[in-house]
């Protein structure tokens, strides 16, 4: 639960001022109101720039659906990214059938965020030893440190077909309620599945689930800044998240693809966050010209990239039973501080030495922090930060030639206030002579016509225009899952999951489930917990919900006991008590009060307060402040504990 206002500290009083400077000039009365969310544009083509353009629909017409309207499945699962995957397969390891589980995609294919982010040169920019799930079990060994997108894509294909799910996913299917019946003990889920030519004609379809789980990602809706004339530009335009090579050429099959529709092409390129660190230097080996658009600056790091040495795999990295877990929580450890001085960096990357990122993902060294110590947790923050973002800003000037440019691309914001970035290739490609960046000096892009883009007064005609400008907070409607994933979900005597959440603020128990909804559980941030590494925080999760509701409802044994009804949901002293405890290590967040605007923030509206009573709506929300696996600790003890708090059992 942050609070606006707190000032620098007097050992770093002229960084600091910078920093608030910098914040002002990028704060914007209508915060996230800045931004409209492609899927729910008022116009055709704004809306078409999410348009599925990976999918072979011919080919899924021939599929024969897992489920047919009106059917019934024991799971249904509302997603099959990465989150959704791996609950499938915690589900299965925990003794249930793959014929008992549906996964619904809206997508033409598997792979969530790396199904849809398909741009040049894109790679996790976390260490894919930790990252890419179940190592341990498969055996896969990652051709490098950090693992491209078409080898991610590919490995889940791999894990969908080992674990049997092939065949049990529904896709381009678009999920738009869910209501609990009472009688029936299940959830009557309403979708809408597209087929057909390019899978625009659909069919209105509904199914019942014992259980409903949302795994539909915290980031599924690209957004675009409301500019005028945006709908009018004339020219190729599309979002980064649907990455259209039959106008750059190239595929989307290649790691670093060769772009030679773009020869003779003058590109403007919108954004400069986590996505454009990785896009800009190939877009600019092709383009004519290239119009980088930038309102704040990414801070960037060395990435250090490597291909997996054979001999290092198995000696020092998959070791021995349970590597991975260890790898993980090694690395969570890190970024958290929670390990003491001298601790192995088993990762040994930029993440793990970063040493105030903890700011965001929270660290045991804040845990029992009350409100008038504050303005000390933010000083040694900024303490921390300090050498490590003065780096930052040096490697700008030493890796770009030009001053000007170089003070431009320079961050002048506390490292947690945005995911870091990680490359070895973006600073340099400003030297070229065909990159032109264009800092707007916080104010964004002024003007579209249809033939240019106008900032800072001046005209730069374009003839491909690239939207790389984000997502939609994560924050959005404090974490309420409903409003993340645009589903209206009416619980117990029609109770809208969307009004509980409005009325009192983030309501769990354990961040998964929540009282008065049924036998639904979800991924998420508020009340839960996080670190750079998401698929850490996946694991987690869903280890977690897996363990609920096999405890109490048993898989079946074969013996006919399969289809007893169950009924699980956390009690209301139980999700007010962990409510509690979330609020109670809320104030260790007031570090973003002297952030930038951006979507850690929501644009800044998080970090607005008005009564007393809307600042402990806000703060319910936070997640565990001590990180992810003291987090996770509390969880195994909650479980070998008896799960207290649940109301569970046969119907």
């Amino acid at each position: 639960m942050a609070v606006a206002g707190i000032a620098g500290t007097p050992q770093l009083p002229l960084e600091q001022l910078k920093f608030a400077e910098e914040a002002a000039k990028r704060r914007h009365p209508d915060g996230a109101q800045q931004f409209q969310e492609l899927h729910f544009s008022d116009s055709d083509r704004l809306c078409s720039l999410v348009d599925d353009i990976f999918a072979d629909h011919a080919a899924l017409d021939k599929r024969p659906l897992p489920i047919a309207s009106g059917g019934h499945t024991k799971f249904l699962i509302m997603g099959a990214g990465m989150g959704g995957i791996l609950n499938a397969i915690k589900l299965i390891q925990a003794g249930f059938k793959q014929d008992d589980i549906v996964l619904i995609e809206v997508g033409g294919g598997i792979g969530g965020t790396w199904y849809w982010n398909r741009y040049p040169g894109l790679h996790c920019d976390v260490e894919s030893y930790c990252y890419l799930p179940m190592l341990e079990e498969t055996g896969y060994v990652p051709s490098c440190k950090y693992t491209s997108a078409v080898e991610i894509r590919n490995y889940l294909e791999q894990l969908v077909e080992k674990f049997g799910l092939e065949g049990r996913i529904l896709y381009r299917t678009q999920v738009s309620s869910l209501q609990w019946d009472e009688d029936t003990k299940s959830w009557k889920i309403d979708m809408t599945m597209g087929h057909g030519e390019g899978g625009k004609e659909k069919s209105t379809v509904w199914v019942n689930a014992d259980i409903a789980i949302l795994a539909g990602g915290i980031f599924p809706h690209p957004h675009v800044p409301k500019v005028p004339g945006l709908v009018g530009f004339r020219g190729e335009m599309f979002h980064t998240s649907r990455w259209d090579y039959r106008v750059t050429g190239g595929t989307s099959e290649d790691v670093f693809p060769e772009m030679t529709r773009l020869e003779g092409k003058r590109v403007g390129y919108v954004g400069t966050g986590a996505t454009a660190i990785q896009a800009i230097p190939e877009l600019a080996k092709y383009a004519k010209e290239l119009y980088v658009f930038q309102r704040t600056p990414s801070q960037v790091n060395p990435r250090g990239q490597k291909p997996t040495d054979p001999v290092e795999w198995h000696e020092r990295i998959a070791s021995g039973p349970g590597w991975q877990k260890s790898r993980m929580e090694n690395l969570a450890q890190h970024i958290s501080r929670n390990l003491p001085e001298g601790t192995v960096n088993m990762v040994g990357d930029e993440w793990s030495r970063l040493p105030a990122y903890c700011a965001i993902i929270g660290s045991e060294r804040f845990t029992s922090l009350t409100p008038d110590k504050i303005h000390e947790c933010l000083a040694q923050l900024q303490t921390w930060d300090a050498p490590h973002n003065a780096a930052a800003r040096a490697r700008v000037a030493s890796l770009v030639n030009d001053t000007a440019t170089a003070e431009k691309l320079t961050p002048w914001y506390p490292t947690w206030c945005k995911r870091p970035t990680f490359s070895d290739t973006y600073l340099q490609t400003f030297n070229r002579p065909n990159v032109h960046l264009v800092d707007t000096d916080g104010k964004g892009i002024h003007q579209i016509t249809p033939t240019s883009i106008i900032a800072n007064g001046q005209e730069y005609p374009i003839d491909i225009l690239i939207l790389s400008t984000g997502y939609r907070s994560p924050a959005y409607a404090s974490g309420d899952p409903s409003a993340r994933l645009g589903v209206e979900i009416l619980g117990r005597d029609g109770v809208r999951m969307s009004d509980k959440w409005s009325a009192k603020g983030a309501c769990t128990l354990h961040g998964v489930f929540t009282n008065g909804f049924p036998n639904l559980f979800f991924h998420g941030g508020a009340q839960a917990s996080a670190t750079a590494n998401v698929n850490h925080t996946l694991e987690v999760q869903n280890t977690h919900i897996a363990a609920i509701i096999s405890r109490f409802h048993t898989p079946p044994s074969g013996k006919g006991d399969g289809e007893k009804k169950v009924v699980i949901e956390p009690s209301v002293e139980a999700e007010e008590a962990w409510a509690m405890r979330c609020l109670a290590g809320a104030s260790m967040f007031s570090s973003l009060a002297v952030c930038t605007p951006g979507y850690i923030t929501s644009e800044g509206d998080a970090l607005k307060y008005g009564s007393q009573e809307e600042m402990v709506k806000k703060g319910r929300g936070s997640i565990w402040a001590g990180g992810l696996v003291p987090f996770e600790r509390v969880l195994e003890g909650w479980r070998a504990e008896g799960f207290e708090g649940v109301v569970g059992g046969e119907a």
